[in-house]
């Protein structure tokens, strides 16, 4: 599944006509509008499914695809994580970054290696980045400025900025 990315999973069916809930994955719901098929690993294949329509219902988007008119038709894809390829992905601003990027990144602080990148957390206010340190330490940083001084994609290189102090709990 390397050549597509991730961008929702299916939650439940939606109604007797075959529409289905997707829980996104995305920061870019206004995107769901554009598509005309994703890709759905079925039975140990990806398979392609036509979209029909989408509808958006405030908390969550229902989609509907072409020739699964029924309810039961759907559920066999419940649970299913919704692809699209690589070539389909947003176009992100410069300091935006797609979270399998960042991970597995090399994060130095002062020019010296203090981990590597291993998860990106979402949360309302910003994302935490999780590395595990050196030492076998595993942190979490918040990912904003005061503590990220640059990122360098396609190196796979974090430096954080020198003055960053973090809080380690080490009581074991």
């Amino acid at each position: 599944m390397n050549e597509f990315f991730l961008i929702a999973e299916i939650r439940s069916v939606y109604n007797d006509q075959g529409y289905l809930v997707f829980d996104l994955f995305s920061d870019f719901p206004e995107r769901f509008y554009d598509l005309n098929e994703v890709y759905i690993e079925v039975f140990g294949d990806c398979r392609k499914f036509i979209v029909e329509d989408i509808a958006d219902k405030k908390t969550f988007f229902v989609v509907k695809f072409k020739n699964f008119d029924d309810s039961k038709d759907v559920r066999f894809l419940l649970k299913k994580k919704v692809f699209i390829p690589s070539e389909s992905a947003v176009i992100l601003d410069d300091d935006t970054f797609f979270i399998h990027d960042l991970v597995d990144c090399k994060v130095f602080k002062n020019n010296k290696f203090f981990g590597d990148m291993i998860d990106v957390l979402r949360t309302p206010a910003n994302d935490i980045y999780v590395i595990n340190k050196f030492d076998g330490i595993e942190i979490m940083i918040p990912a904003v400025k005061e503590y990220i001084k640059d990122i360098d994609i396609s190196n796979k290189i974090i430096h954080l900025t020198p003055d960053s102090d973090f809080l380690v709990d080490d009581e074991n």
